[in-house]
């Protein structure tokens, strides 16, 4: 049986925040982008929903980058390059290239694929620069 969860205004700010983030945040970074509008809101209220989301399928980890788990509302297959100097994380644009690897893995295997979690790490375009 589905447990249906009723709307949550702070749980819809937070997809919203997310949807609209570029770098990838932690449950701390929405946290501090939210709580100007939501003086009530807590830091486990953040993780909880961030959780049901997750569930839901609304949302992804990236994993964890600096010792904090990171998000992104982007929920197709993609891969991420994460900076090992300012600890940015990317999407990258590799439809194509992994396209071909879960086609490699079937002929190859026998197996089927059918997802992946792919990150790249080093130094991005910023920091290489400086």
């Amino acid at each position: 049986m589905e447990v249906k969860r009723k709307n949550s205004r702070k749980r819809q700010a937070l997809l919203d925040a997310l949807c609209a983030a570029t770098e990838h945040p932690s449950a701390e970074m929405l946290y501090n982008t939210l709580k100007g509008d939501y003086p009530e809101l807590s830091l486990g209220t953040v993780y909880r929903n961030l959780l049901i989301l997750m569930e839901e399928g609304s949302i992804i980890s990236v994993g964890k980058v600096g010792g904090q788990e990171r998000y992104d509302a982007r929920t197709e297959p993609h891969a991420h390059f994460v900076c090992q100097n300012c600890l940015r994380v990317i999407d990258l644009e590799l439809s194509d290239q992994l396209s071909r690897m879960y086609s490699d893995i079937e002929r190859s295997t026998g197996c089927k694929a059918s997802s992946h979690s792919l990150s790249f790490s080093g130094i991005c375009d910023c920091c290489k620069t400086q």
